[in-house]
């Protein structure tokens, strides 16, 4: 199976840019419109090599085959992809169950986690490419989840532009939403715009393929296991009733930003909030889902603010024009997160290799969290983070050195300065520009 390309010919994605553009293209001429030849399109060599290639760049570990990306550089990519051609084509591909991980969330419970096998991942990205532009054409502005050229920085930028002019927010979340999908329900949302017996045979083998817990297969009636290539298509093809009729029928009640399964609907009065709650209940209802009773909550910007993405949204009165405007921070739990991330990384455990060594490790960690979270209103929150990571640095240099020493302080200012520490804060930097040159890091003491 030949996917390179050689000098002169045109890039391995032209092709499958191409197939999505006509697929788009087509499903956006006719909304009705069920396509029914695509299954031949995913075991394409072209397409299976792009799939492979956004698998890789995404990482992650091995499923219950225990195959993980560099085994299967080493043994030969060509091979593991002319394997997975002849398994889709033959009509002989079957998908492993999803090993089951848990992962600690902030209020102490655990998230379940589904680890497709790496080969299975393949051939979902495969599908997903395929399939995706057929749904994209009929997706609803108001979506920002795992759309191309959609991200959560701009469904951020757009509640704040809708609290402008909006008091009262209906912050909702969806009980358990990744686990409680209806699988026929869900099947039969696909089905509107495929009708390709084999592509929907496919998708629902990966949800029923159930999960491997502790060596022990169980089975599942419903949900799509998170940490599943296909999974947040699957959810925004579930959700999309909801964009659908929130549009057609309750859109003069306020604005919708859906992010996957986290939305905010942001109205003017309290009266339309509270009818856009009632509304959205009723919704629920008809996908089998339930707003969880303890986390959805309408909010009174007068009172209070709230969080989505990340961020904590707050009306503040300004001091020169005396009126309310939105602003934006990261929240309490963003703040929690990236403070353990760096004591972890400044810990005693990492008293044996060089002080340079770790603020090597830093470097990434902080560029990351800004590249999203230097924007709007977080002056403060970054300058406490610069002043925290001094801190750290501070106490580990301090467990190296004669803890009874007065000197210790001096020295390490000493190599404070020498250094090339990464800041959290960048003087002039606002809304993801620089406003005026950079000058000095702006880095306070400890």
């Amino acid at each position: 199976m030949k996917v390179h390309a050689i000098k002169g010919q045109p890039h391995p994605f032209d092709s499958s840019r191409q197939l999505q553009r006509k697929l788009y293209l087509a499903a956006k001429k006719s909304r009705n419109r069920r396509f029914h030849a695509l299954y031949d399109r995913i075991y394409r060599p072209d397409i299976l090599w792009r799939a492979w290639v956004e698998v890789k760049a995404n990482g992650g570990g091995a499923g219950i085959d225990g195959k993980t990306l560099q085994v299967i550089e080493t043994e030969g990519v060509a091979n593991f992809l002319e394997a997975l051609h002849r398994e889709l084509k033959e009509g002989k591909y079957r998908p492993l169950p999803v090993k089951r991980v848990y992962i600690p969330k902030a209020d102490g419970s655990q998230r379940p986690l589904g680890i497709p096998t790496v080969r299975d991942r393949v051939v979902q990205q495969a599908c997903r490419i395929v399939i995706e532009p057929v749904f994209e054409a009929n997706f609803q502005d108001c979506s920002y989840g795992f759309r191309p050229k959609r991200s959560a920085v701009q469904a951020v930028q757009k509640v704040k532009d809708d609290l402008v002019f909006g008091w009262q927010v209906v912050d909702a979340d969806i009980r358990g939403f990744f686990d409680n999908l209806n699988h026929e329900l869900l099947m039969s949302l696909v089905a509107r715009r495929i009708s390709d017996r084999r592509v929907l045979k496919l998708i629902r083998s990966w949800l029923k393929s159930g999960i491997m817990v502790a060596g022990e297969w169980e089975a599942v009636d419903g949900g799509t296991p998170q940490g599943g290539v296909i999974s947040p298509l699957l959810a925004n093809i579930y959700l999309h009733v909801l964009d659908m009729y929130w549009m057609r029928d309750f859109s003069h009640l306020g604005k919708l930003v859906r992010y996957c399964d986290d939305f905010v609907i942001v109205c003017y009065h309290r009266w339309q909030a509270e009818e856009a709650m009632k509304a959205v209940q009723g919704i629920m209802k008809r996908l089998k889902l339930e707003l969880h009773p303890e986390k959805s909550k309408l909010v009174n910007l007068n009172e209070a603010g709230f969080d989505f993405l990340g961020f904590h949204f707050h009306k503040v009165q300004s001091r020169v024009s005396g009126k309310s405007a939105p602003l934006t921070w990261p929240s309490r739990k963003a703040m929690k997160a990236i403070r353990a991330k760096i004591h972890d990384l400044t810990s005693v455990r990492w008293l044996r290799i060089p002080l340079q060594e770790i603020l090597n490790n830093l470097a990434p960690v902080i560029r990351g969290w800004c590249g999203y979270f230097r924007r709007g209103n977080a002056t403060d929150q970054l300058q406490a983070l610069d002043r925290y990571v001094r801190r750290r640095l501070y106490k580990n240099f301090w467990r190296r050195g004669n803890r009874r020493s007065n000197k210790v302080k001096d020295a390490f200012c000493r190599w404070w300065e020498s250094v090339k520490v990464e800041p959290f804060y960048l003087k002039g930097y606002c809304g993801g520009t620089l406003r005026k040159p950079l000058g000095e890091s702006g880095r306070k003491a400890v």
